[in-house]
């Protein structure tokens, strides 16, 4: 099992976030995850996001660091990546 993480660049909600990814499958991401403690919420489409206070946990855990740059590579390669849907402009994601 390999799960990979990024180094915590990307902010929201006042604090810096890392992606969680496999190489593999999802269910091998999503139990890496809840053995780590990490909240099934935190997914989001290909990856999950764990708070920069949480990375060296992941990386105790077995997490291989990596770029972020590696990161969607490994997605793409494994065919895991999915992008997100831009609505057209003026509509709302439920119309």
């Amino acid at each position: 099992m390999t799960v990979y993480i990024d180094p915590p660049a990307w902010p929201g909600h006042g604090r810096l976030w890392s992606h969680l990814v496999s190489d593999v499958s999802y269910d091998e991401l999503h139990a890496f995850a809840a053995a780590l403690g990490v909240p099934r919420r935190a997914f989001e489409r290909d990856h999950y996001d764990v708070p920069a206070h949480r990375y060296a946990d992941a990386v105790r855990a077995g997490a291989v660091e990596v770029t972020s740059r590696e990161v969607v590579r490994l997605l793409h390669g494994a065919g895991l990546r999915r992008r997100k849907r831009h609505s057209p402009a003026g509509q709302s994601r439920s119309s």
